[in-house]
């Protein structure tokens, strides 16, 4: 395998902007893991330590106008697609201040504004979603490409494959990002699939898939580019499965019985924010100085964050029934009626209907 170190580092620039995103959302969890432990954030929780090498590589590759998809572990996605931290931990908090007024919590981050759609609880339901928004695009004739994030647990369930087929049988500008850390909850991969070679499983339904070693950032982004402008080019969909590791257990409640503490030392020693910054000091592109610079700024960001969520007010409890039901007419009446007469939500801030 070609290493990060082997390979060099082409750009310090860009190099230095990478190992900064990636420990964003490194700080941003572990702030997140800090405060779930003091009570001030509640349900569930899944955290992405080890794993930012995918998200910030794959994000690079794409445009302001595509879309994300993500899973319940969603909040580094979210933080580098441009949703802000503060927004992020406000959600979390269940403040209005929130990306969602604090009604998704942890696992449902959204953000129009950002063209990220979640966020999903649901094993493999992001997979659906993802193939109806890149087939808008395509009867719209727009040059979007939708990326889809999801465990390789989802593999299992039906949606994966259903999706996969009319993809591929729609020739549909989506690209597939499998998140393969080996363990689906608790069951090895090897315990639940008979063929572990996942991007065989993307090809047999004839889409261009390939493996990358979701470690290191720099692989990572350059795959992502040419899936990306294979699919934006009108070259149907693309898969990658992302070959990389989740540090901590699958989430705040897991006991972590079913894989060896030594397992995890030796996937720690490609800690993808390591791997960067040691291949980056070793070709003298990163002076101590500056590695210092960059990691106080990211602290004061999560500090500046953890401050706007705190500083967060609950929505009233005459505000819990908005953005459930649509808002009727005046009269009472069933009937039609703009705006202007029925009071929408979709003129404070929401979404009617």
């Amino acid at each position: 395998m070609t290493t990060l170190r082997s390979r060099g580092i082409p750009d310090a620039e860009h190099a230095v902007h990478l190992l900064r995103q990636m420990l964003r959302v490194r700080r941003l969890e572990e702030k997140c893991i800090e405060l779930y432990s003091a009570a001030k954030i509640r349900g569930f929780l899944h955290v992405y330590i080890g794993e930012e090498a995918v998200a910030a590589g794959v994000m690079e590759a794409l445009e302001p106008e595509d879309a994300v998809v993500a899973t319940y572990r969603e909040h580094g996605h979210a933080l580098l697609r441009g949703v802000s931290a503060g927004a992020i931990l406000a959600e979390m908090y269940g403040h209005a201040e929130g990306c969602c007024r604090g009604r998704g919590g942890s696992m449902h981050l959204f953000d129009a504004a950002t063209r990220f759609y979640g966020g999903n609880a649901i094993v493999a339901g992001g997979l659906p979603l993802a193939v109806g928004l890149a087939l808008a695009d395509r009867m719209a004739g727009r040059q979007r490409v939708t990326v889809c994030f999801f465990g390789e647990g989802a593999v299992a369930e039906g949606e994966f494959h259903e999706s996969m087929n009319l993809a591929a049988l729609w020739q549909l500008p989506v690209l597939f990002c499998c998140e393969n850390n080996l363990y689906a909850m608790g069951t090895a991969l090897g315990r639940s699939e008979s063929q572990t070679d996942i991007a065989l499983k993307a090809a047999g339904y004839e889409i261009s898939a390939w493996a990358v070693d979701g470690m290191d950032v720099l692989a990572v982004e350059e795959a992502a580019r040419r899936a990306v402008d294979a699919v934006r080019s009108g070259g149907g969909p693309h898969f990658l499965e992302l070959r990389t590791y989740r540090f901590r257990a699958h989430s705040m409640f897991d006991p972590e019985l079913y894989r060896e503490k030594s397992e995890v030392a030796r996937w720690m020693e490609r800690d993808p924010i390591s791997l960067l910054q040691s291949a980056m000091q070793a070709a003298g592109r990163l002076p101590d100085k500056e590695w210092a610079a960059l990691q106080a700024d990211v602290d004061a960001e999560i500090s500046t964050a953890v401050g706007f969520a705190e500083n967060g007010t609950p929505e009233p409890v005459s505000e819990l029934s908005r953005f459930v039901y649509s808002d009727r007419p005046d009269d009472g009446s069933a009937g039609g009626g703009g705006p202007e007469e029925q009071g929408t939500t979709a003129g404070k801030g929401g979404a009617a209907g």
